[in-house]
């Protein structure tokens, strides 16, 4: 979808690209993984041939998530893995205004403190599904059997928190915050939206001279 003049640069092609690399990864690490644990859900395997192509695609993408997993957190750990205080414990206070009308939300930048929770999570519970997946998948003989078995109950542990996770994340990136899903898109976004739910990085932008808006064809810095 092509922005219209005014619109501001909000990601890069850069940025969308690791964002869906670890989306459609993990998506699909739910859906096989699912298949896999629970009988009543055998059939998805059923257009990968089976339980045993589920496990074939489950591991497989399990190489593409790490991987994307370790391109989001070198990317956004600086910006959306610190907390900046006051001003993000002030947002925690008011939920961003997102569950009750608040008179004033405090200013936040790039990223407000419940996407770098998000953020946070995924990478935390992310890492711990990726190391015990790789050892239930290679199951190495240096490994005590007993230290195996927790590897089951802790993968499906962050297997329940990203899911309900993602849920949130997919809730205030769509609905919930209109003017959001264009920055994930095409990586514009409408000034109005971005002085409402991310003032403090406007003015950054402003002040360093790196604020990019489209003006119908061409991209220029202000």
């Amino acid at each position: 979808m092509k922005p219209k003049p005014g619109m501001i640069k909000a990601t890069s092609g850069y940025e969308r690209f690791v964002h869906w690399m670890l989306a459609i990864s993990c998506l699909l690490l739910c859906y096989t993984g699912l298949g896999m644990m629970f009988e009543s859900l055998n059939f998805l395997g059923v257009i990968m041939g089976g339980l045993k192509g589920l496990k074939v695609v489950h591991n497989f993408t399990a190489i593409i998530f790490t991987v994307a997993l370790i391109l989001a957190i070198q990317m956004w750990w600086r910006e959306a893995g610190i907390f900046v205080f006051p001003e993000d414990w002030e947002w925690i206070k008011a939920a961003g205004g997102y569950l009750w009308k608040v008179d004033h939300v405090a200013e936040v930048g790039k990223y407000n403190p419940g996407q770098k929770m998000f953020f946070l999570t995924v990478a935390l519970f992310g890492a711990l599904m990726v190391v015990t997946g790789f050892f239930m998948w290679l199951q190495p003989a240096f490994l005590p059997i007993e230290a195996l078995r927790w590897m089951y109950p802790l993968h499906v542990l962050g297997f329940v928190v990203i899911f309900a996770f993602f849920f949130i994340h997919l809730y205030l990136g769509t609905i919930g915050s209109p003017g959001s899903l264009p920055a994930m898109t095409n990586g514009w976004v409408t000034r109005a939206w971005l002085k409402k739910q991310h003032p403090k990085w406007l003015k950054e932008m402003e002040h360093e001279g790196t604020l990019v808006v489209y003006k119908g064809g061409d991209k220029k810095k202000v």
